[in-house]
Order: C-alpha cells, then structure tokens, then sequence
C-alpha cells in the first residue's frame, strides 16, 4: 500500500508540474502577443497589419486591423478578437469565439496557420517582417557562382517575379558549369535566412551566409560552390 501511495503521489505532482507548466506558457504568450503583427500570404504578396491590445474583449482580448486588411485578405472582415488557446495557440476569432484562424508558433516570432481550401498564412512580429522584406529586396539581382577557389563557374539573376506560390523566378546566364545547368534552377526564395534555389524538377539547393557575407551551399563540402552578388 505504500508502494502505491508513493506512486500516487508521484503522478500527482507531474499532473500538477505539466499544468503549472501550460499556464505558465499560456500566461507568457497573452504577455508576449500584444503589438503590431503582419498577417500575410507566405510569400508576403498580400499583407495586412493586426495590433493585438492586452484589453479584455469577449471571449478575448481587443485588436485592430488596418483598413486596408479586408481587400488584400477577405478574411479578416470576420476577425473581431484575440485568444491564447491549449499550450501554444493563438487565435483569431469571429464575435462568437470561434477560429478563423489558428497559428502556431513555430520559431521565435513566427506563427503559422492553415486556412482550409486557401493554404498557410504567416502571422510575424511586424518590426521583424519589414527587415525580412528589406533583405529580400537586396537579394533581387546579378549574383556570381564560384568555387571555393574563387573561380567562377556560373552566373545568374534573381528576381522579384512570382513563379508561383512563396517563389520567384531566376535566370540562369549562359556558359554555366555542366553541373549547375544541369540543376537548371527557375525559381527562388529567401526562407529562414536561406536562399533557396529550385529546379524544375523540385530538387532545392540551400545556400547559407558565412561570416564573410558570401552565401555558401549546404551542407558544405571539400569543393563548396559559393554566392557572391556583382
């Protein structure tokens, strides 16, 4: 009996843990979310800017969207409030308490959401979406392909076409090196500090910036292939 007294015991205390844990994490998100956010497309074609309150509406807290927010993502005319729901959901609700969205955090910042027969939207820190789309525009242009002797083997141009969903088109130049004509990238995208290069046949090469600001593929080898913008 005293065996199971302590095992009872035991559970007790993680039951009580794991639900002092989920308050805690619930309580530091309603602390953490209030602010300017951007709600967008994931490849940020449309954008609208939601500030999150920290005052209590029904079922919720307070927010406002931009006027523009209702044409660029319709949407969002149902959106009324804000809610943190389970451990690490933040909700965007309609006047009754329910989803119109739910996202879930999944690096420091960023949140996701699924939107059923639409695809994912992006919800981020709005200081943080602005310098993500800063350093895109400085990604836009001529770039050289190099060995890591230097010798370079191709040239190519970015661009800011969309080549459809998150992507952007990119144009190889002539006299490429076989193994990168080969590869043949068409379309692009800057995704999580990476520039990400996509061929035809959906095969990606990622490229990563050094402490030297050149963007070396991933995972390096003993012969690296490197970016260098002209």
């Amino acid at each position: 009996m005293r065996g199971l007294r302590v095992v009872t015991i035991v559970i007790a205390a993680c039951v009580a843990a794991i639900t002092t844990a989920h308050a805690q994490d619930t309580t530091t998100l309603k602390k953490e979310m209030p602010g300017q956010w951007e709600l967008s497309t994931t490849e940020r074609s449309k954008t609208c800017v939601v500030t999150l309150k920290a005052d209590a509406a029904a079922q919720g807290f307070k927010l406002e969207l931009e006027p523009a927010c209702k044409a660029a993502l319709p949407f969002t005319k149902d959106i009324v409030a804000w809610s943190v729901r389970g451990l690490d959901i933040v909700r965007l609700q309609d006047s009754s308490g329910e989803a119109v969205i739910d996202f879930t955090e999944v690096e420091a910042g960023i949140f996701e959401g699924l939107r059923q027969g639409e695809g994912v939207y992006i919800l981020q820190d709005l200081a943080a979406a602005r310098s993500m789309a800063k350093s895109m525009d400085q990604m836009i242009g001529d770039w050289s392909i190099v060995r890591g002797n230097g010798q370079p083997v191709c040239g190519l141009t970015l661009t800011n076409t969309e080549a459809g969903p998150d992507n952007f088109q990119v144009f190889l130049k002539p006299k490429c090196d076989a193994a990168i004509a080969q590869f043949n990238p068409t379309q692009w995208r800057l995704e999580r500090g990476q520039i990400i290069l996509l061929s035809k046949a959906g095969e990606a090469w990622q490229f990563e910036a050094d402490d030297n600001a050149q963007w070396r593929r991933i995972p390096d080898t003993a012969d690296p292939l490197i970016m260098l913008r002209q």
